[in-house]
């Protein structure tokens, strides 16, 4: 169960960071220095729960409504939603209209909040959930405020059960991420969750083997000290940042910590793994209105979740 550095699925289980810094666009010549902008990040030697820049979620892309509640009061208590039986879920972001099954769903993003607020307020761990527990590589992230700042993110690409997968990576990516301080309690009304399941890793032919906006990519290299070394970017990253494909990459080496310049022959020694990814997104106002049937009049009679698989 240790937590190390993303590696290919089937390999142990290992923790990684899934995304890029919000940077200025980076040139598309034969060598960048990029390195000079690169931030530094503790942890990003292969050493325990390795994790890398994120992309800044403030481009507003995301559909979902932000939360008003003060931080310095209990989140629940500030709440006064209708009784009534559990909410309809939104869709995942982005698939109104998409005929294929997916597997994510709205509710794995609300199990992740049922176990980080039982964890904060020293409730019991929610029962498990009713959705699939099939096993698959997964990421889960955390973002705070109307410009929705990263606050969280950690995953693996060894496939896990999802029921135990997102309570562990949950809480890890919450609390765990070097980045950032543990989340707080006070902090819960203006968060916003994403659930990623990684799906179709194939080989690419080569470093330029995937499409932008389509693709997430897994690149392994070996670096100016002669250590191999890798690093991922999420499917929406590249698109996000208005990157094309050499901006990616270069950005991506820069990240795995590549500080020499960066040549055409050097990319070429890139391994690449490309993916999917499904994923979806709810804020806390979501969170809680799903939840309606553990509040009367404000205030909260069970744990959330604690009665509802029961």
């Amino acid at each position: 169960m240790g937590k190390r550095r993303c590696v290919p699925p089937l390999e142990p289980k290992l923790a990684a960071g899934c995304c890029g810094v919000k940077k200025p666009k980076l040139s598309a010549g034969g060598t960048h220095g990029h390195g000079s902008q690169s931030t530094a990040v503790p942890g990003s030697s292969a050493g325990p729960l390795q994790n890398h820049q994120h992309v800044d979620g403030g481009n507003g892309r995301e559909n979902v409504s932000d939360l008003t509640l003060g931080p310095g009061n209990p989140p629940i208590t500030r709440m006064n939603p209708a009784s009534g039986a559990l909410s309809p879920l939104p869709r995942p972001n982005g698939t109104a209209n998409v005929t294929k099954n997916l597997v994510v769903t709205a509710e794995m993003c609300c199990y992740c909040f049922d176990v980080l607020y039982c964890h904060l307020y020293g409730f019991p761990q929610p029962r498990l959930p009713r959705f699939t527990n099939d096993p698959y590589p997964l990421f889960v992230t955390w973002k705070t405020g109307r410009d929705k700042r990263l606050r969280g993110c950690i995953g693996t690409f060894s496939a896990m059960n999802l029921h135990s997968g997102l309570r562990e990576y949950t809480l890890t990516s919450a609390l765990k991420d070097s980045r950032f301080p543990p989340l707080t309690r006070e902090e819960l009304p203006k968060l916003f969750c994403s659930v990623s399941l990684l799906t179709n890793f194939e080989d690419a032919s080569d470093y330029l083997d995937w499409e932008v906006g389509v693709h997430g990519i897994r690149i392994e290299f070996i670096n100016e000290k002669g250590v191999k070394r890798t690093a991922t970017y999420l499917p929406e990253v590249a698109k996000e940042q208005d990157w094309d494909q050499i901006q990616t990459i270069d950005s991506l080496l820069r990240k795995g910590g590549f500080k020499a310049p960066i040549t055409s022959d050097f990319r070429k020694t890139i391994k690449l793994t490309r993916y999917r990814s499904e994923k979806v997104t709810i804020s806390y106002a979501e969170y809680i209105a799903s939840r309606q049937h553990c509040f009367q009049n404000g205030t909260l009679h069970a744990p959330p979740l604690y009665n509802h698989y029961s």
